[in-house]
């Protein structure tokens, strides 16, 4: 049994909230840079260079990439044989998020009440945390500081097992076709697949996690996520909704076993600026 004391869990979620608010993965911004020169619009081309001077003047200035720098989702998954100790783990975690949004001053957009007060809590506290058990003594902790331009535009629908292929393709494309150019793209497009009503959503989070370069090890979803970017292409929404043949990024699905009488889909928006980072401690 490994004893692992959760202060440094809040370290590390405050230190992977500043980084991943400040630079983006290497894949996004590679291929950010990469549809540039594949680009055939050449006010898309301009918007996309811009964007990539954007994420260059972010580092070396030391400043956050957007200046929504999100709402604070973090996943963490702690080994069977880990014994935590010191405060309570959801305790330690609003902790590390207070922490990196004053310290590394981002922009505190979480209100208290979602409906009457709206007060703003002044440290984005509370995350939005999930927790899973898996095996062995690490801790591996991921945050997605997930802007809601893009969040609002997600979208969620419960289909009967008749739906088809097609059907969940046209619904995954359409709800992108409906957010046009407010969720900032480039987009990437986040899918959840199967469990329940609330699984699937969080199905979708979790998607954007993986790096848009890695493929569902599912031939047939990975089959599926190259089918879907190439149909949300063509919509000619393009960068920052001024046309083009850049309109999404990647697309990843995540999937889950469901009843026979249902079939969950749901659809996490994500702009250009999808910020998410990993540290095993």
């Amino acid at each position: 049994m490994r004893e692992v004391n959760t202060q440094l869990i809040k370290e590390t979620v405050e230190e992977l909230l500043i980084r991943a608010n400040y630079e983006l993965p290497e894949c996004v911004r590679t291929s950010i840079e990469n549809a540039r020169e594949k680009e055939q619009n050449e006010l898309a081309k301009s918007v996309l260079g811009k964007l990539s001077e954007n994420l260059k003047a972010a580092k070396n200035l030391n400043v956050p990439i957007c200046q929504d720098t999100g709402m604070a989702v973090v996943f963490i998954e702690i080994g069977q044989d880990v014994h935590l100790s010191g405060e309570p783990l959801e305790d330690a975690v609003n902790g590390g998020v207070a922490n990196a949004y004053i310290n590394g001053y981002l922009r505190k957009s979480v209100v208290s009440d979602p409906l009457f007060d709206r007060i703003n809590t002044d440290d984005n506290t509370p995350a939005i945390l999930y927790t899973e058990i898996t095996k062995g003594d690490k801790v591996k902790i991921s945050v997605s500081p997930k802007g809601f331009g893009s969040e609002n535009m997600s979208a969620v629908k419960m289909f009967t097992p008749s739906a088809t292929k097609e059907d969940i393709e046209d619904f995954v494309v359409d709800t992108v076709r409906k957010a046009g150019g407010n969720p900032c793209p480039p987009v990437i497009v986040g899918v959840g697949i199967g469990g329940d009503f609330e699984y699937c959503a969080y199905l979708a989070k979790k998607a954007l996690l993986r790096d848009i370069d890695v493929r569902n090890a599912n031939k047939n979803y990975a089959e599926m996520e190259k089918e879907l970017l190439s149909r949300i292409n063509m919509l000619d929404i393009g960068p920052q909704g001024f046309g083009g043949n850049t309109t999404a990024l990647g697309v990843n699905i995540e999937y889950f076993p469901t009843h026979i009488a249902g079939l969950p889909l749901a659809v996490n928006m994500s702009c250009h600026v999808t910020r998410h980072l990993s540290k095993e401690i």
